[in-house]
């Protein structure tokens, strides 16, 4: 279940708006104006007043310049736009028709906060005084109070989604893995991330060298003749200096990783993937008694193809494009020399497309190609086993591996919880917090099944190179594979 479109269309329109006036080169002197055009009133769309609409839009405009939405910066990529929460229903419990409004009240008696009352026709709680503690509902002989979970709460894995006292939502940084789940479940749109589209279009009107990278998530999205080439192009036009599939660096990643695997295979260690920066984001937070020996110290397929670029062209600046709103907080990861400068999701790039009157345009032909199949595959749930299987075996590094492969955060926390307790038989762990993979992230374009089609008919055009014949071509020893 995704936001309704008309909270997308918002998003996109805002974004679109900073884009154009951010190539104009009038965003500081014309942003404030936006919230007007938007919400031109008298009469309100969507809230209570046309004032609070324009509020609501003003926190999209600092969300698309890289701030915060309110005065305070947690520093997360996940923020809430306070102003459009507070329509929320803030109480948990209420009382269904189901209530019988008997004698006994037993869920008044239960309520230790004095948030339960009898009613004229059924029992009433207060939501200024609940704690949610549910002892009313355990009480209840008839089941008749219901326990509601927010969608945002609810799609959270790991449980990151608390509220203040007056109801508004909050994201516990300690636990947020910033998979982005509670974006598109939010029905009000109160929840989005930060965006890099005004630093992005900054750097593309400089004369820094920019380059894009889409992700191996990207085909199908669009449809079955949008191909890389089609991207190629359209970066192209849009200003950057060229466009790398960053399938190559599933390619980079899956060689360096067999090797990885191989040496842990032989001392009897256990390892994980690491190019879902959600999957490695729950193991630093929940599980990090795991973390130092279980994730596995090659980079991901977006930092091998940004090291790649760098090591050509020391001056360049590098834009990833692709479905994950963790990889946003990937990038954010100083630490890890030689990643990529910035992170858009498809949406971000359509907008910057958008302003600058730029299309994709369909290609006839499979004309553009620098990664194997399996590195394509890299963003399916079981692709980077497969990838990294495959170079090994090219390798002559046989190895009987068994590898659990984790589809979805919910698989992934069991498995983790099964190694913390001892319990984990397998050799490796392929973690994916998205449901698919990448393929299936937050912000893909179309949901999954309904590109499926579309995206097997183009990986069905690809040519058959191996994955480690591939890297022939390129200088590994120009950059390192490692964090």
């Amino acid at each position: 279940m995704y936001a309704d479109e008309g909270v997308i269309k918002i998003k996109h329109d805002v974004m679109t708006s900073v884009a154009k006036l951010a190539f104009e080169g009038t965003l500081e002197t014309e942003k404030e104006f936006i919230p007007f055009e938007m919400i031109p009133g008298p009469q309100a769309q969507f809230r209570c007043c046309i004032y609070k609409e324009r509020e609501i839009i003003r926190e999209r405009i600092r969300l698309a310049c890289d701030q915060a939405p309110g005065p305070v910066d947690d520093g997360n990529v996940i923020q809430v736009l306070h102003a459009a929460c507070e329509d929320c229903p803030i109480s948990s419990y209420v009382v269904t028709d189901n209530c019988q409004n008997c004698l006994g009240k037993a869920c008044v008696s239960a309520c230790r906060f004095d948030a339960c009352h009898p009613g004229e026709q059924r029992s009433h709680i207060d939501p200024k005084k609940c704690r949610e503690c549910g002892k009313c509902a355990q009480a209840c002989p008839y089941h008749a109070i219901a326990a509601l979970k927010r969608p945002c709460k609810f799609s959270c894995p790991v449980d990151a989604i608390e509220y203040d006292e007056y109801g508004i939502c909050r994201i516990n940084d300690d636990k947020c893995i910033r998979c982005g789940r509670c974006i598109h479940r939010c029905p009000f749109g109160a929840i989005d991330s930060r965006s890099y589209i005004v630093p992005i279009i900054e750097a593309l009107k400089s004369d820094k060298p920019v380059y894009a990278m889409a992700a191996p998530a990207t085909e199908g999205q669009f449809g079955p003749k949008i191909t890389m080439n089609s991207w190629k192009k359209a970066m192209k036009e849009l200003g950057f200096k060229d466009f790398v599939e960053v399938g190559l660096g599933g390619d980079l990643t899956a060689k360096a990783e067999a090797c990885e695997w191989a040496e842990a295979y032989a001392k009897g260690e256990k390892k994980s993937t690491s190019c879902c920066p959600a999957f490695v984001n729950m193991i630093r937070k929940h599980y990090p008694e795991l973390a130092d020996n279980l994730i596995s110290t090659t980079v991901s397929p977006m930092c091998a193809v940004s090291r790649l670029i760098k090591a050509k062209d020391p001056d360049a600046v590098c834009v990833f494009i692709g479905p994950c709103f963790a990889k946003k907080s990937e990038a954010m990861e100083h630490h890890i020399e030689g990643n990529a400068d910035y992170v858009v999701t498809y949406d971000e790039i359509s907008a910057i497309m958008e302003a600058k009157g730029v299309k994709l345009e369909p290609d006839d032909g499979y004309t553009y190609q620098e990664a194997s199949i399996f590195g394509k595959r890299f963003s399916q749930s079981g692709g980077v086993t497969a990838a990294v299987l495959e170079s090994l075996k090219e390798s002559d590094m046989h190895i009987d591996a068994k590898v659990c492969v984790a589809n979805g955060a919910a698989e992934c926390k069991k498995q983790l919880l099964m190694l913390k307790v001892g319990r984990f038989t397998d050799d490796f762990l392929e973690g994916m917090a998205c449901e698919g993979g990448c393929v299936g992230g937050p912000s893909a374009y179309r949901e999954r099944m309904l590109f499926a089609k579309d995206r097997e008919t183009l990986l069905s055009e690809a040519d058959d190179r191996t994955l480690n014949g591939n890297l022939e071509n390129y200088d590994l020893n120009s950059f390192s594979m490692h964090r």
